[in-house]
């Protein structure tokens, strides 16, 4: 690949990602400037917080070019956080909350409860072979609309949509790179590449 995967650096567990990159020998950045982005093949958006998330892209002028480079196309591929920035609707978003927007999605934040509501479950996930993904669910949100257009990679055993991808983009609620799960990483790499 010509070009490394961007991983969104302004806060969060964007180092995990770059560690699982680097363990399936792809080449990353961290994502801080409008300069960084515009070197990027493909864009990993970390878990974290949300709405730190869109303050701290505000103040590195970063929101609307992120907004209008995954508009254009840009393969980008968001966990837990990330997918909450990447849905056009935030259900229980707080007041003034935004994402960058682009899955036909609604996503309801925290659905799980808090920090001690964690848990991790093995799914299936439409693209991966082998066993199952093992996942690690921490204050995660959910998928409650799909849009026309949107695919639903994985669910949990009770139907609720935790995986996602339309066009160029993927989200997840979980956090593969916390369970030294690959997998989907390299999923998103295959996208990067045929895009």
């Amino acid at each position: 690949m010509p070009a490394p995967i961007g991983v969104l650096a302004l806060q969060g567990d964007f180092r995990e990602h770059r560690q699982t990159l680097a363990a399936i020998d792809v080449d990353s950045i961290e994502v801080r400037t409008l300069g960084d982005l515009s070197k990027c093949a493909g864009l990993i958006i970390p878990g974290g917080e949300s709405t730190v998330m869109q303050k701290l892209a505000v103040a590195y002028d970063l929101f609307d070019p992120l907004h209008d480079a995954l508009k254009a196309g840009l393969p980008t591929f968001g966990t837990c956080a990330g997918l909450i920035v990447l849905a056009d609707e935030i259900i229980d978003g707080i007041a003034g909350q935004a994402g960058f927007g682009g899955l036909d999605v609604s996503v309801r934040r925290n659905a799980f409860g808090n920090q001690l509501d964690s848990f991790e479950v093995d799914l299936e996930f439409k693209g991966v072979t082998g066993p199952a993904v093992h996942a690690a669910f921490i204050r995660a949100p959910i998928v409650e609309r799909i849009g026309e257009g949107v695919e639903i990679l994985s669910k949990l055993s009770d139907g609720r949509v935790v995986g996602v991808r339309q066009n160029n983009l993927m989200g997840i609620s979980f956090h593969p790179e916390v369970t030294g799960e690959t997998r989907i990483h390299e999923l998103f790499v295959s996208m990067v590449r045929g895009i």
